[in-house]
């Protein structure tokens, strides 16, 4: 793939500003991490060997028959792991994670009453259901920026296609868009979630039908400015007259000079995507129980004042993750600032 010279300075720009540039790796690393977080943290072992044959509950299910069990039974692991008939057969054994607890697991043998602090065992403490804190906060991670680049992503297609539309045929179309824009403009986001989950549930793709016929507003007015500016320069024009279709003059000649906007709006609209839905979480309107979620942790410490583990390493995860999301955002922006780019020529 060969980039254009204006594009590869943007670029050996932009790996210039190391703190961008190291943000960008760090969180790249972290949901790379979060995506193989059932190999990293579950409660089912990564290897089961049981009388001679090889397991995998980790990656199928497995019935309790293959374990000398009810074939209509669920096998638990960690107890048939501690059961004679398992540890008293020779070359019987299991593999766990490096974090043996699932995320929805509720810890039984922990000491004391949930919510439990941190120990050696539980890094980072338990919840009030005494699930592990670091388990939870691990799958919420890849819960929380999974669902913000979708939304982002799709929120930027949509986007995308009405303020082209708006920009380059500009006129009637681009006067009644506007006053649709208003009106979802002034619709009230928070009541709107309140009232589709009284009726249909918040689940995960309800949330991201809500969330993407509202978020595509602000990247709307940035293209259709970037389309209005395009749409008189020459080429365009000469596309015109040479007959070439309108779709593929948008498309294909106008969009890749209107890119700007849109790069240097993708790590702010990852902000607000993943704030928003930590917000919903916080106040209940988010994800159903048991999705691991930060919102629901702290929430959960808004319950359980004096066990600041539910508040402190949520919070704490949260302003780590937005702020090298910011300082990504950061680096974009002055990479692809058109002034810094005169300098440099």
């Amino acid at each position: 793939m060969q980039f254009s010279p204006v594009t590869l300075k943007r670029i050996k720009k932009f790996k210039r500003m190391k703190r961008a540039y190291f943000s960008f790796w760090i969180l790249v690393g972290l949901y790379i991490i979060s995506l193989f977080s059932n190999l990293i943290a579950n409660d089912k072992p990564l290897l089961v060997r049981y009388e001679g044959k090889m397991f995998f509950p980790i990656f199928r299910f497995y019935d309790g028959a293959n374990f000398g069990l009810e074939a209509t039974e669920k096998p638990n692991y960690k107890e048939l792991n501690e059961t004679s008939a398992f540890t008293q057969t020779r070359g019987n054994f299991m593999v766990f994670p490096l974090i043996p607890y699932g995320p929805n697991e509720s810890l039984l043998n922990i000491e004391g009453y949930p919510p439990t602090s941190p120990t050696l065992k539980n890094l980072l403490g338990t919840d009030d259901r005494g699930r592990d804190i670091l388990t939870r906060l691990l799958y919420g991670f890849r819960i929380s920026f999974s669902f913000a680049l979708l939304i982002t992503f799709c929120s930027l297609a949509v986007g995308i296609i009405i303020g082209a539309l708006q920009g380059y045929f500009h006129g009637w179309f681009d006067l009644t868009m506007q006053r649709v824009i208003e009106i979802f403009s002034t619709l009230p986001f928070l009541y709107i979630v309140i009232i589709i989950s009284s009726s249909l549930g918040t689940g995960f793709l309800v949330l991201l039908l809500i969330f993407v016929i509202f978020d595509w507003i602000g990247i709307s007015y940035f293209i259709r400015s970037e389309f209005l500016k395009l749409r008189e320069v020459q080429f365009v024009e000469a596309a015109r007259a040479l007959g070439v279709s309108d779709w593929k003059i948008m498309f294909r000649h106008m969009l890749p000079n209107a890119l700007t906007p849109i790069i240097t709006f993708l790590p702010f609209s990852l902000i607000g995507a993943i704030t928003s839905l930590s917000a919903l979480d916080f106040l209940g309107f988010g994800l159903p129980a048991p999705t691991p979620s930060w919102g629901e942790l702290m929430r959960q410490g808004l319950g359980n004042i004096f066990s600041y583990w539910l508040s402190v390493f949520p919070v704490l995860a949260l302003f780590g993750v937005l702020l090298l999301i910011a300082f990504v955002g950061e680096g974009i922006r002055d990479a692809f600032d058109p002034k810094e780019y005169q300098k440099m020529e």
